[in-house]
């Protein structure tokens, strides 16, 4: 039975139930009797297994639960397509099936007994096909990541990992040391192993980038570790031994993810604002995401706004973000509500101008009023004279101008013989009007006042 003896089959129970740590792909755990099927991972609830074996991992893939077992006979694998309801498959061979893992496909498992077929695999999780192992250590754990399958021994000399492509073909790998490899996951482009002994102080803990070249790193403690897993952005072990000190982290929590973030359109932007998520760790930057077109910005912090620029007028948009620190990138918010950037409407073209004192020539028989009127754009000029008496309003004369562009204007308004003849026989007030209204705009006014005296 390899380095799964009686004797440890209570450590992984109690390690699973007591610390509610169940490594993923490369669960190294032990169920003695039945599976627990997890309700949030808060409550736990008893489901019949589909046999009384020794059920030592589990997996879940392609829509499957899969268990395998070491005990048994022809019945080491059992399927699930809910985690409730479990059926008995038959196993490859009767090894002392240890670990399972599911990855491009295909489910993968390992034991820790038999003779160069220490490896089954099985596209569906029901017919399973025994594989030569790279050699006959007690293979303990599985996993798949980066497009390699990875397995850890705690026996053998210098070569207690192998790894496949395939599943199926497997090759010797050079362990970063002679220790109890008991657990391997795979997270954040890095598998991790951890092992129950080691001959050195500290070092019961090895990495890999690529499964093939592995480095020895320093363990938190010299604990029995039996599992490790990686999640938002931790690795994550359990030990079997250890006062107060049976779990042990390596890296950054990744933040949770951003509340629902809020827009406000401009002309071909958007100014999102993204508030700090509830709990979790702390952001140092989101980015947020527009859609459609992608377009993006970056916020500094833990909360805050950016512009998205690049934005089609006329066009909605919604917006999500995700929160950002050293332990990688929480998944996306819901998205916002829509916006539409609008250009901005066309500025009124500006009407505001001068006017000089009106000039006043009289002549034998005419009066001549000039102004000389200044206008920012093109548009229309024109000047009114008029006097009144009593409630009867005189017209004396009218002019209009057309103003080509932004200049100084002379206006000449000329009052005929009737005006003159008035200005004989009296005095005469002029209430003399300019106005000017812009191409596309709206006309403004200026009155003035010229008072001419009697003048025969």
């Amino acid at each position: 039975m390899g380095f799964v003896k009686a004797g440890f089959l209570s450590v992984f129970v109690a390690l699973v139930l007591a610390a509610g740590v169940a490594a993923a792909p490369a669960a190294a755990s032990v169920f003695d009797g039945g599976v627990s099927a997890a309700e949030l991972g808060d409550s736990w609830t008893i489901r019949a297994s589909a046999a009384d074996n020794q059920w030592t991992g589990v997996t879940y893939g392609n829509g499957l639960f899969v268990a395998v077992s070491n005990t048994g006979t022809g019945d080491r694998v059992i399927t699930s397509p809910d985690g409730i309801n479990w059926t008995i498959r038959a196993s490859a061979a009767d090894n002392d099936w240890i670990s399972v893992t599911y990855g491009n496909g295909l489910f993968v498992a390992v034991s820790n007994t038999g003779t160069g077929n220490r490896v089954m695999t099985s596209p569906d999780g029901i017919n399973w096909t025994i594989r030569a192992s790279a050699a006959d250590n007690d293979w303990f754990s599985v996993t798949y990541g980066n497009g390699v399958f990875v397995a850890v021994s705690n026996t053998g000399t210098g070569d207690r990992v192998m790894t496949s492509p395939d599943g199926i073909n497997w090759t010797s790998r050079t362990s970063a040391a002679n220790d109890a490899w008991t657990s391997v996951t795979y997270g954040n482009g890095l598998f991790v192993a951890v092992s129950f002994t080691g001959p050195i102080t500290g070092n019961r803990v090895m990495t890999s980038a690529d499964g093939i070249n592995w480095t020895i790193r320093t363990s938190a403690a010299d604990n029995d570790w039996f599992s490790v897993t990686y999640g938002n952005g931790v690795f994550v072990a359990v030990s079997a031994n250890g006062t107060g000190n049976r779990v042990m982290t390596s890296g950054e929590l990744i933040p949770n993810v951003p509340a629902v973030p809020s827009a406000v359109a401009g002309d071909g932007s958007a100014t999102v604002t993204v508030s700090a998520a509830t709990g979790g760790a702390a952001a140092t930057s989101h980015t947020v995401t527009a859609s459609p077109g992608g377009a993006s910005c970056t916020i500094a912090g833990a909360s805050g706004s950016c512009v998205v620029p690049g934005l089609a007028n006329g066009t909605a948009y919604t917006f999500t973000a995700t929160a950002s620190n050293a332990g990688g990138t929480s998944a996306a918010s819901a998205a916002s509500a829509a916006v539409t950037p609008t250009a901005p409407p066309t500025p009124a073209p500006s009407n505001v101008f001068t006017v000089t004192k009106a000039k006043v020539k009289v002549a034998k028989a005419s009066i001549l009023l000039t102004t000389r009127v200044t206008v920012p754009g093109a548009g229309r000029i024109a000047l009114k004279a008029t006097t009144k008496k009593g409630t009867k309003l005189t017209t004396r004369c009218t002019a209009a101008k057309t103003a080509a562009r932004a200049a100084v204007y002379t206006v000449t308004c000329k009052i005929g013989k009737s005006g003159r003849a008035a200005l004989r026989k009296a005095k005469l007030t002029l209430a003399v009007r300019t106005t000017f209204t812009p191409t596309g705009g709206t006309l403004a006014t200026k009155t003035q006042t010229v008072k001419l005296a009697r003048k025969r």
